[in-house]
């Protein structure tokens, strides 16, 4: 074993004294300074239980609710899928499908079928033991006409949910998806406790995670105590968590300096640099498939148009807005939600790049016959770190098009559920989605909830059945690339950038050598990831 091999065996050893460390290591041939520097970022690195954790998060409202298949933005999806419950699968922080509540699964050969082995010894934050009856009521809160969830359209391909004993659950699907272990990861899809009638409990907050709610203030607050018999080992290392719902990014960032909260997200970003000066401060940014969007809804006029749509496209200066919106943290975007995350992403030869081109965006308009179009485009701080300003470069930019673009500035609190999915014209955001599949079944196709821009092409959605059940890889990259051409060509949604997710935390919080980026806050997952320093 060579020396270092040696020393980093010793920082492991959990009893292991700093000065007992220094002396090994200058035996070894290390200085004095060198070794305690090592000893002093591996104890840094080591999770330790105690400590009352406060963050900040966006995209909270007072019309919250804690029913999963409710959850709207960053704020439940933290608490709800982050620290009171559990999902049958998870996204590990490499990106990988990794086992939660199920402790394996296997396909049926036309993937039609998946059967669910779930964990034993499992309880609810109440002492009752997790049953496949649970994990059945709860998956069928999604479905069903009168279903409220924003997952319905994910759930819709499943035939028959259903208990075999205690531990195991079989879904059955209209057709092969070799996604549904990742699908069942989806913070909408926790288990929740199933009543006798074969609902769910979803109102006492009650779960299988980390955190037992203590206090739920709709749009203020949330605070949660740490679950003692939670049955995940070295996770969940905070005594108490308050979870404080601030919409404005100034009072975030004076929080983190004064130390009254011990990390935010969705940083100002022009402030972002002086922040992390702050040697009390970390400031981390993690890329990943976030991205930004302006959704048309296509049948409402002007936009029911293609060429419409295709005019707002062409009059986007995308390199502006990634370098003076995101200061060069993130990428631009081409129409599509298919991120740089995943694998079946759209090369720039298959999908060639979208420019500015207002001569383009005239000819479209022509072609419309809407040489003076005039659109209100609804905008708020939540939307999107930035929006305000991107929505008034967009405003310039357009104007050589010949298009008077108005800007209508909404509240932050109620955006999403007063302005998303309501207004014509909007701004948001997507944290993208593990699948291609995921994605365009849960946001692009035809009747899904989330379908922000109302998008309905019979080829698109004949070829995400397809693309579902299509086992031959080769095959199902063509079908996706389609997709990709289809929604950039044809689709409501102008998607301009790809965002890095950015963070900033206290000195004290200890953070994993690898944090997650399928979503902001270490995937949601910083609640029983994260730790204090001391």
């Amino acid at each position: 074993m060579t020396e270092k091999r040696h020393l980093d065996t010793l920082l492991k050893q959990p009893k292991m004294r700093r000065r007992e460390f220094v002396q090994y290591a200058i035996a070894a041939g290390v200085s004095a300074g060198v070794a305690a520097q090592m000893f002093d970022k591996a104890e840094a690195a080591t999770p330790k239980k105690g400590g009352h954790y406060v963050q900040a998060i966006t995209g909270g409202a007072n019309t919250d609710v804690l029913d999963p298949a409710q959850t709207l933005d960053s704020y439940m999806i933290n608490v709800s899928f982050g620290q009171l419950r559990n999902n049958l699968t998870e996204i590990a922080p490499d990106g990988q499908l990794a086992p939660e509540l199920a402790e394996s699964w296997e396909a049926s050969p036309d993937a039609a079928t998946w059967t669910f082995k779930l964990r034993k010894g499992v309880e609810f934050h109440n002492g009752k033991s997790l049953t496949a009856a649970d994990v059945v009521a709860s998956f069928n809160h999604h479905r069903g006409e009168d279903t409220k969830s924003a997952a319905k359209g994910l759930t819709k391909q499943v035939k028959d949910v259903k208990a075999d004993g205690k531990d195991t659950v079989v879904f059955v699907l209209d057709a092969g998806n070799a996604d549904w272990p990742f699908i069942v990861s989806d913070y909408h899809m926790p288990v929740c406790p199933g009543k006798d009638d074969g609902t769910i409990d979803w109102q006492s907050g009650v779960g299988t995670g980390g955190y037992k709610l203590e206090k739920f203030d709709p749009g203020v607050r949330t605070s949660v105590t740490r679950n003692p018999n939670y049955w995940k080992e070295g996770r969940a290392f905070f005594d108490s968590i308050e979870n404080l719902f601030i919409a404005d990014a100034t009072a975030r960032t004076n929080g983190v300096r004064t130390g009254s909260i011990h990390s935010m997200s969705n940083l100002d970003l022009k402030t972002a640099p002086l922040l992390a000066r702050d040697p009390k401060v970390q400031v981390f940014p993690i890329t990943g498939n976030k991205h930004a969007v302006f959704p048309m809804l296509t049948d409402i006029e002007p936009f029911t148009n293609v060429d419409v749509r295709l005019a707002l496209k062409w009059a986007v200066k995308r390199g502006e807005l990634v370098e003076k919106i995101l200061n060069g943290q993130g990428e631009i975007g081409n129409d599509s939600p298919i991120g740089p995350a995943n694998i079946y992403r759209a090369t720039p030869e298959e999908l060639p790049q979208r420019e500015y081109d207002p001569d383009k965006a005239k000819f479209h308009l022509k072609k419309a016959g809407m040489e003076n179009l005039s659109v209100d485009i609804h905008l708020a701080d939540t939307a999107f770190e930035g929006a305000l300003d991107a929505g008034q470069l967009f405003a310039q930019s357009a104007k050589a098009a010949g298009i008077n673009l108005k800007i209508v500035r909404e509240a932050d609190d109620g955006y999403w559920s007063n302005i998303w999915l309501k207004k014509p014209f909007i701004g948001g955001y997507w944290g993208g989605r593990p699948t291609e599949d995921w994605i365009f079944s849960q946001i692009y196709s035809k009747g899904a909830d989330w379908n922000e821009s109302h998008w309905d092409n019979a080829r698109f959605n004949e070829l995400l059945v397809q693309g579902r059940s299509e086992l031959d890889d080769k095959k199902r990259r063509e079908i996706y690339v389609e997709m990709q051409r289809l929604v950039h060509d044809d689709g409501g949604t102008i998607i301009p950038m790809f965002m890095a997710y950015t963070h900033a935390a206290s000195a004290k919080i200890g953070l994993p050598e690898k944090i997650a980026n399928n979503w902001e806050l270490d995937g949601h997952k910083n609640g029983e990831r994260w730790w204090f320093n001391s």
